[in-house]
């Protein structure tokens, strides 16, 4: 009885999960087309740009650990 809900709790987090992935991937982009447009060398941008990386591979890992399929 309380146990039915478990494949839909599943469902709806692994969705959770692969929009953040996307959102991740388009600000990972993102920060990478900004330290590419940047003449001078800013640690402050790089940064921001290996923090979006790391958060994004983070997630990635753990969408390959709970099996879930990226659409």
């Amino acid at each position: 009885m309380f146990f039915r809900s478990k494949g839909k709790l599943k469902k709806e987090f692994d969705d959770k999960l692969v929009n953040l992935i996307k959102e991740t991937k388009e600000d990972l982009q993102q920060a990478k087309i900004i330290e590419e447009l940047l003449d001078d060398y800013d640690l402050e941008v790089i940064a921001q740009r290996k923090a979006t990386e790391s958060i994004h591979f983070y997630l990635f890992k753990e969408a390959r650990i709970r099996k879930v399929l990226i659409k």
